[in-house]
């Protein structure tokens, strides 16, 4: 199975470079996964299309501040985005511009020194200070670089979503970001059920697939912990033949990382392409992926990829807004 193949034209004018003025106030695109029936919608009446009795859920992971701009001895600027930390591993960190092993830079008053140059641009480093800290006390908000700008105020809050609990994400969980408070209230009047879970998006959210076969790649293993009272109401769904709804990628595989390995915590490094079987979710919001990505080919295994081109044509056709500040995706 080659990358090329989960390609599509993605104009540039289509990205969406800023959040909406209102959080939630974006497109829906409704997508039947059985007959590939598209409809057009809005996200603010999801609730329209979620029943009572389905399972809803979130990941309550927060975004580090987690962009760093250090300086070398000399005063020339590099750029550090800090990256997820698992056990007693090295922190580490990705990086614009040289590093050399033994390479020391300056942020405010600390010190970070550079051990060992790991190769496409990750490199494990050491501080007194640990990063997480010292990336909330002087870092901006990562935002995804496709959007060729830098973070601004708004940021901090519309890069984040609105319940975002435990920190430790290099990156936002996006498809939750169009999510109010008040929807989530519509949705509970109605009997939808929502829970969380916790997954940090790692390494794995910024590397591009770089073989040519989908199968060569790798994925970078990212923590997770599903509570007892979502893992309850899981198991109740299933029972009553009610639905899970995954709000995202982050969501869609860490319960399918659950189901395949009935693991409730831990390092998650599952890579799902066409071809996979789901056994837990039965419905995913998600947003528009790029083109050739790990997320997209998620997508494509759930909706399959003849239903999901034609509906990223259709999006690109109707000036749907693309990536991460863009609109979203319900398919079911």
């Amino acid at each position: 199975m080659l990358v090329s193949d989960y390609n599509y034209d993605l104009p540039e004018e289509r990205i969406a470079k800023f959040p909406p003025k209102e959080r939630g106030s974006t497109r829906l695109l409704v997508l039947d996964r059985e007959t590939g029936e598209i409809n057009d919608s809005y996200y603010r009446d999801l609730d329209k299309f979620l029943r009572p009795g389905d399972v809803l859920i979130l990941n309550d992971t927060r975004v580090m501040q987690s962009r760093l701009f250090c300086q070398l001895p000399d005063g020339r600027q590099r750029e550090l985005v800090v990256l997820e930390k698992h056990g007693d591993e090295l922190q580490r960190v990705m990086y614009r511009g040289k590093l050399h092993d033994g390479d020391e830079l300056s942020v405010g008053s600390e010190k970070i020194h550079v051990k060992h140059i790991l190769g496409n641009g990750i490199a494990e480093v050491e501080s007194a200070t640990p990063l997480a800290d010292l990336a909330e006390k002087y870092g901006t908000v990562p935002l995804p670089p496709y959007l060729h700008r830098d973070a601004e105020e708004s940021d901090k809050q519309r890069y984040q979503t609105v319940w975002a609990k435990h920190m430790g994400s290099a990156a936002a969980p996006t498809a939750s970001l169009n999510m109010t408070e008040e929807l989530l209230e519509k949705l509970r009047q109605k009997g939808v059920i929502v829970k969380y879970l916790t997954l940090h998006v790692g390494l794995g959210t910024f590397l591009p697939i770089r073989s040519d076969e989908v199968e060569g790649h790798k994925m970078h293993s990212e923590w997770f912990h599903i509570p007892e009272d979502t893992l309850a109401a899981i198991k109740d769904a299933k029972l009553n033949n009610d639905r899970v709804v995954a709000l995202g990628t982050t969501v869609a595989r860490t319960l399918e990382y659950y189901g395949k390995t009935g693991k409730t915590e831990g390092e998650d490094d599952i890579f799902i392409y066409p071809g996979f079987e789901f056994t837990v979710i039965n419905a995913l919001i998600t947003n528009f992926h790029a083109p050739k990505s790990t997320v997209l080919m998620l997508a494509s295994a759930f909706a399959g990829w003849d239903h999901l081109h034609a509906a990223y044509d259709h999006a690109v056709d109707q000036k749907y807004n693309f990536l991460s500040y863009g609109d979203s995706m319900l398919i079911c």
